[in-house]
Parts: C-alpha cells; sequence; structure tokens
C-alpha cells in the first residue's frame, strides 16, 4: 500500500533518518558546527519534526525519542478524522527503525531499580532537554543558589514556550536573591506571562526537577556533577510532596512590575526592613541569600545613616521609622 502524501509530509526523509541516526551514533547530541553544509536541509527537517531540539547556550542540537513525536503526530492525525486514522496507527512501525536506534544508544545506562544516573553536566543537560520533551505537560522546578546563570536562560525561555504550546506549565522555586539579578527577573517575567508561576523561598532546599510528576531528577552529588533520574513512583511522589510544602512557604512575586523596577525594595532597603524586626547579620544573610560580608556592608552604611554606635541602637532606631 503505498503512504499518502498527507503522512509522507510528517515523517523525516532519507536524509533527514540519515542524520538522525548519525547523531545517535555520536551519543545523542551534535554541535551546528560540525552539521555540514549539504546536512542543513536535514538538520531543519528533525528540527521541524521535534526529532532534534536546539540548544542555544552552546549551539547544539540534542537527539529526542521519537516515541514523543510519533505521540505529537499520532495526536494531529486523529484529529484529522477516520480517513487519517489508518495512517497514524501506522506510525511507530513506521518509526520504528529511529526508536530501535535510540533505545540501543550507549546514553541510558540502567541504575537501581526506578533509578538510573548521569554524570557530567553536559550530560545532565542533554537529559533534561530530552525529558522536557518527552513529558510535555511542564513539572516542577526548585534552583536554589540565588540568579540563574545568564548562559542557560535562553533555553529555558524556549523549553517554557514550547511547554506553553502544548498546554502544560510550570512552577517554579528560587531564592529571595534571584528578585536582585535584572536578567533572571526578566526571564521569571516572561516565563510569567506563559502562565508560568515563579516563587522565592527563603529557607534551605535542595535542587530538583520534576516532569508531568513522572520522573524526578535529582542530585547525586554536592557539586551537581551528577543526577540521578528517578522514575519509582513512590520516590516521585516523596519529591512532589516535598515541593508542595516549600510551595506553600514560598512567597509570591510580581516579577512583571519588578522588572519595570516598580516592585520590591534594595536589598540597603530590605536589609534594614528585617532589621527592624529583629533579625541578626547572619539570619539577614540567610534570608536574602547575601554574603555575610555583603549584609555587613549594608548594616555599616545604615548606622551612618542613622547616626547609630551600636547595631541595637540602629535596630531600635530602624523599629521607629518603620512604625
Amino acid at each position: 500500500m503505498p503512504e499518502s502524501p498527507s503522512l509522507a509530509a510528517v515523517l523525516p526523509d532519507t536524509a533527514a533518518r540519515a542524520l538522525y541516526l548519525a547523531v545517535l551514533r555520536e551519543g545523542g547530541l551534535v554541535r551546528a558546527a560540525e552539521v555540514s553544509a549539504a546536512d542543513e536541509p536535514a538538520l531543519q527537517r528533525l528540527v521541524e519534526l521535534g526529532l532534534l531540539v536546539p540548544r542555544l547556550q552552546d549551539a547544539s542540537y540534542s537527539a529526542v525519542d521519537p516515541r514523543a513525536t510519533t505521540e505529537r503526530i499520532g495526536a494531529d492525525l486523529r484529529g484529522e478524522g477516520v480517513r487519517l486514522l489508518t495512517e497514524a496507527d501506522r506510525l511507530p512501525e513506521l518509526m520504528g527503525e529511529l526508536t530501535r536506534a535510540y533505545d540501543a544508544t550507549p546514553k541510558r545506562r540502567p541504575g537501581t531499580a526506578g533509578v538510573r544516573y548521569i554524570t557530567g553536566v553536559e550530560e545532565i543537560r542533554h537529559e533534561i532537554s530530552q525529558l522536557s520533551e518527552e513529558y510535555p505537560k511542564g513539572g516542577l522546578t526548585a534552583q536554589p543558589g540565588g540568579p540563574r546563570p545568564a548562559e542557560l536562560l535562553p533555553d529555558s525561555l524556549d523549553r517554557a514556550r514550547r511547554i506553553h504550546q502544548r498546554g502544560g506549565t510550570l512552577r517554579t522555586l528560587y531564592e529571595p536573591s534571584a528578585r536582585l539579578d535584572p536578567a533572571t527577573v526578566r526571564f521569571a517575567a516572561e516565563v510569567a506571562g506563559l502562565g508560568c508561576t515563579t516563587r522565592v523561598l527563603a529557607a534551605p532546599f535542595q535542587r530538583f526537577l520534576v516532569f508531568d510528576l513522572t520522573v524526578a531528577v535529582i542530585p547525586a552529588a554536592p557539586d551537581y556533577r551528577s543526577a540521578a533520574v528517578v522514575d519509582d513512583p513512590s520516590m516521585v511522589a516523596f519529591v512532589v510532596s516535598t515541593f508542595e510544602t516549600h510551595w506553600q512557604q514560598a512567597e509570591g512575586v510580581n516579577w512583571s512590575a519588578l522588572a519595570a523596577g516598580s516592585a520590591d525594595p534594595t536589598v540597603h532597603d530590605q536589609t534594614g526592613r528585617l532589621l527592624a524586626q529583629g533579625l541578626t547579620q547572619r539570619a539577614i544573610a540567610t534570608r536574602l541569600g547575601l554574603s555575610e560580608r555583603t549584609v555587613a556592608g549594608h548594616i555599616a552604611r545604615l548606622r551612618e545613616q542613622h547616626d547609630a554606635e551600636t547595631l541595637f541602637q540602629l535596630g531600635w532606631q530602624m523599629r521607629g521609622d518603620q512604625s
């Protein structure tokens, strides 16, 4: 039975298939500079189909499980009516070669039951890119460490847009000091426009991600250079419960107003406000996600402004100003 034009139009052609298989042989990741001019049309075709996902921070492309593409295309075809239902059901068979090659690539190393381990920052980012495509409804993200690295924000924004287009959403936790970084504030304001919610949590918390409440990625080493990918339901449920507890304790932020410069006091003002509440220098540093040395500098300037000889006297005067 010959392939109908409608089905052929949504499948990778011979050149695209060959390029996808070549990428898998390289571990599922290819840099843009490594793609020849002759392969550019095939590369663009794979990106259009979602079999390769661009990563802006290092100008590379990550291979995505063909099952994710199969499910998306299948849903579109079924939406066109009964006439295309048979063709949609053939997709797993037609994508079988690519699926078998994807499963055979050495990137997926088995671990203990429900857990597999990944080592290396690049490999972890590659895994997160794949999971965000394979589990398209969004998820939960806990990101301690203050402001987000600026080089990662374009990819994160691109990922949030794709999740939004598929009807998903994201909830994210940052430390309070993230509110002081212009790039992080602009990013949070942009994803807020996509229906994503970002809060700040003053209490200590660990880094982790959860995809579709089904798979979690948690640190496997203190330096974050090793991660565990967990799909055991009970373990994932525990991670989700931890996030929900943090979420209830976290503070909402008007990121759009903050990006426009009309919300949240400056660090200097926040230091004075917390000092007036009776917090110690160390407690203020923890709350704002700053070093004690930085907070000490703000306190020294406040003492000069208020002509206070001691920290106790300064706190007393600050409380008077707040009343």
